[in-house]
């Protein structure tokens, strides 16, 4: 069993920002990660609405800061983020259906990676299928063979489970990591004490 299992969507910014930290974090304490793909979208659906009005109705204060926040982090990991994507929310489905199809290839770490710059760096709509493929292009993965598996009902499945499952075990958006099977923590700010959680459960 992982260490650390890390719920993740590629469609989050602050979900870039903590798939790059918990990397960092794998360099520093060589903690094992076991990354699961799925949908914050069906999350926000089933125990979360409320993003949904924030959206509707948003604080001016509160969007102001928050593009700053994301400036900030970006700089203090060495990205660049677009503030926002021109297609904001994206549908996110086959990214992650992809993630989990290149997990058994050892590719999904670099596909994710790839995804969130797309997305979130260039600007470019991770739902279509020719982005996808292009990301394929730069990583060497066979973009007809990974559009073909995605559409397989097993792969579905799996995505769909990943997010119920989540739900089951208390999440309400993205990131959602869990340490030891059953330490919950939200967010890229929580870093400190994900880090501090695993090392404790290694005394």
């Amino acid at each position: 069993m992982a260490e650390l299992e890390c719920f993740f969507d590629c469609s989050s910014p602050w979900t870039y920002f903590a798939f790059e930290s918990l990397l960092r974090m794998q360099q520093e304490i060589d903690v094992t990660i076991q990354w699961r793909p799925f949908l914050v979208g069906g999350v926000f659906n089933a125990v979360n609405q409320s993003v949904y009005n924030s959206r509707d109705k948003p604080v001016a204060a509160k969007t102001a800061y928050s593009k700053k926040d994301q400036q900030d982090w970006a700089r203090y990991l060495g990205l660049t983020i677009h503030y926002r994507p021109s297609v904001f929310p994206v549908n996110s489905v086959k990214a992650m259906r992809a993630c989990i199809v290149l997990e058994a290839e050892g590719k999904l770490v670099a596909f994710a990676r790839e995804a969130f710059k797309s997305y979130w760096t260039d600007d470019q709509d991770i739902s279509q299928t020719p982005v996808l493929s292009e990301i394929c292009g730069r990583l060497a993965i066979d973009p007809g063979k990974l559009l073909t598996a995605i559409d397989q009902q097993p792969v579905k499945d799996t995505l769909r489970a990943n997010t119920q499952e989540a739900i089951d075990r208390g999440s309400f958006g993205s990131p959602t990591i869990f340490v030891g099977g059953d330490d919950m923590y939200f967010g890229n700010d929580r870093m400190p004490l994900i880090k501090d959680a695993v090392l404790r459960r290694r005394r």
